[in-house]
């Protein structure tokens, strides 16, 4: 019988600088979904790569005295060794400078043109380099980046254009007739309501301003712009466009995407409408996963808070910083990153809880059995609901693995190893083992132990591919029978003889004051060499001014102003001063309106980053109610600016 297919993705990662522990959750999830299909019996194939064009690395390797194929090649080197090193089981990895990738992209491009999809104009507008990206002036933020907030430039060229516009109503009939297409749904919402339902403008996709790219056949001064590049790898990764298209039968549509959430849009909205005009079909659904947070944001090299993956493998071990990843983040929210959240984790849930689990259970067949368990074993009352708990342990992970829902899928694995542990103490091993008589009794309690490290192993082998080797190997399960998922849904499988083999424990406790001290005189001195010098700073006191019109700081700390996101406005009825806006704050929504309608369409506002006193006593305006107020600077002309949050601090965080 022929297995089932199973095609999951990564994004293909932007080489122009070595990837962080953000990237590694990415893959660390999508290798974790991959490894699951492929123990439920699936045919997988696991596709991740790299972008590898781009003006912003023409002018890197221009700087660095190489070409951009030569820079590029060093850094795919170094991400290749960082998924070995984290246990990534790809299938594939594409390279969007392979000729396979390059010859598929130019047929896509000339199929696009021939069918009507691509024509020739020409554009101006503002440009980001690291984004690689065109903006409008409404969609800048501040006159910057809306994505990374760095400089834009103004740009004119001639391109050629994908009438994106012309897909807008079936791109939205297709996500809400199918709603498994968008996960998790709120970023469904996102994309409908502020990108698809404001309208769709044709999109860029030929550069004549750089060469680093591949060349439109028909037209050789323009390069194919890297949304039509990149965004191609998943399907000529598979061999479409090429003489043998097998895999891309085989294996597409892919069953899902995994992206961040900052690239959903491409995903759910160009490369479909892409797909529609190849007449393809779409992918079933697309995953957008949230950020690693660190120091109240985003990682990035800019900032100067990313986390090198490597150093933190390499310390703790890979399975351990794997668990942590998909332990302490629910897949598809933002979680934050700490050093102390690490290492608690690894102390409390692999130390304390299944490490002892396993050292306990293989010390207490040496020490009452010389290494082996009898066959004649005598059940206790307790069993029943250590077999019940198994039983329904296998389920509930099958359940929440389907939907990708790793958090919870280990939070229910651990609730059967603390189980376990809970039954140890139930039991009473070491006062049963005093009794002669009772030894089978004490030996059927061991089995059940034993029995119940066999399915854990297995249940976490998706997540942390070399620890059930180590349980494996302590309790001498040579038999490859014993490590399929389906051996694990009838308890009792192991055979009753059991054999240990006894070894260090598998994750030893961290002295996390110890450890904390040195990672932070690390981060100390990190810190130190890339803060400015501010020794110029002029120091002169402000004066000339009326002491009657100071305030104390008792005074200041009783206004409240928080960061908020606009999640909803719209035109107060009745009104042509007034916007209601929905904004979240932290947990909160507040309704708010503001005399900004004269300054700011609805659509303006949606997903600004806003400023908000959030301690104001509720008030009706024209009869809806305002609890805060968005905080804005005029000026003498008449200009009225809302005051927002640069960077990427999220909502709730108070304004001190």
């Amino acid at each position: 019988m022929e297995k089932e297919k199973f095609y999951i993705t990564t994004p293909i990662y932007y080489p122009s600088d070595k990837l962080h522990i953000g990237h590694s959750y990415c893959t660390v999830a999508t290798d974790t979904m991959a490894r699951y299909k492929r123990i439920r019996g699936y045919d997988v194939m696991f596709l991740t790569g790299s972008d590898e064009h781009g003006q912003k690395i023409e002018r890197i390797a221009k700087s660095q005295n190489v070409t951009p194929k030569q820079y590029v090649d060093k850094i795919v080197d170094w991400i290749k060794e960082l998924w070995e090193l984290m246990d990534i089981s790809y299938d594939r990895y594409i390279r969007t400078t392979d000729e396979k990738h390059v010859k598929g992209v130019q047929k896509i491009f000339k199929k696009l043109y021939d069918n009507g999809d691509i024509y020739k104009s020409s554009y101006e507008g503002w440009y980001c380099t690291p984004c690689e990206t065109f903006y409008t002036e409404r969609q800048l933020v501040d006159g910057k980046c809306p994505d990374c907030g760095r400089e834009v430039e103004k740009l004119k060229e001639e391109s050629y254009f994908f009438k994106l516009s012309k897909y807008q109503e079936r791109l939205i009939k297709h996500i809400e007739e199918n709603v498994e297409f968008i996960q998790p749904s709120s970023r469904k919402n996102e994309m409908i309501n502020n990108f698809l339902k404001p309208g769709l403008e044709d999109l860029c996709v030929s550069r004549t301003s750089f060469k680093w790219g591949i060349p439109v056949e028909f037209d050789k001064g323009h390069i194919v712009y890297v949304w039509i590049d990149a965004l191609s790898n998943y399907i000529t990764a598979l061999g479409y466009g090429s003489e043998d298209e097998r895999d891309f039968k085989k294996y597409w549509p892919a069953d899902v995407h995994v992206v961040g959430k900052e690239i959903v849009r491409f995903h759910t909205i160009i490369w479909p409408a892409m797909l529609m005009a190849l007449e393809l079909p779409l992918p079933k659904k697309i995953f957008g996963h949230g950020w690693l947070i660190i120091d109240g944001g985003k990682m990035s090299k800019s900032k100067g808070n990313v986390v090198d993956p490597k150093e933190l493998a390499e310390r703790y071990g890979v399975d351990a910083l794997r668990y942590f990843l998909l332990r302490e983040i629910a897949f598809g929210q933002d979680g934050n990153f700490t050093n102390e959240a690490l290492i608690q984790r690894i102390n409390s849930d692999l130390a304390n809880d299944l490490g002892n689990l396993l050292s306990r259970t293989v010390g207490m067949i040496e020490k009452y059995f010389n290494g082996k368990l009898p066959n004649e074993q005598k059940g206790n009352s307790f069993d029943t609901d250590v077999i019940k708990v198994a039983k329904e342990t296998v389920e509930k992970t099958e359940e929440y693995m389907e939907k990708m829902l790793f958090s919870d899928a280990f939070a229910q694995i651990w609730v059967l190893i603390r189980r376990c542990n809970k039954y140890i103490d139930e039991t009473c091993p070491w006062i049963i083992a005093k009794d002669e008589k009772r030894k089978d009794e004490l030996a059927n309690i061991l089995y059940t132990l034993s029995e119940s490290l066999r399915i854990v192993a297995v249940l976490i082998s998706p997540g942390m591919p070399s620890t059930p080797n180590e349980i494996y190997k302590q309790l001498s399960i040579k038999d490859d029978n014993l490590k399929t998922w389906d051996s694990i849904k009838e308890f009792g499988k192991l055979a009753k003889d059991v054999k240990i083999e006894k070894a260090l424990p598998v994750f030893p406790r961290i002295d996390i004051k110890k450890e904390l001290e040195v990672l932070n005189k690390k981060a100390e001195k990190a810190q130190k060499e890339s803060v400015c010098n501010n020794k110029g700073k002029d120091k002169e006191k402000a004066n000339n001014f009326d002491e009657s019109s100071f305030i104390s700081i008792d005074d200041f700390a009783k206004v409240k102003i928080k960061t908020g996101e606009v999640i909803e406005c719209e035109k107060l009825e009745g009104s042509d001063k007034l916007l209601v806006s929905k904004i979240k704050i932290g947990n909160d929504i507040k309704q708010i309106v503001s005399g900004i309608a004269k300054y700011y369409e609805p659509s303006q506002m949606i997903g600004k980053k806003v400023c908000v006193v959030v301690n104001l006593k509720p008030v009706k305006l024209r009869g809806v109610v305002s609890e805060g107020m968005i905080l804005a600077a005029s000026d003498d002309s008449g200009k009225l600016n809302v005051v927002t949050v640069d960077g990427d601090i999220g909502s709730g965080a108070e304004i001190k």
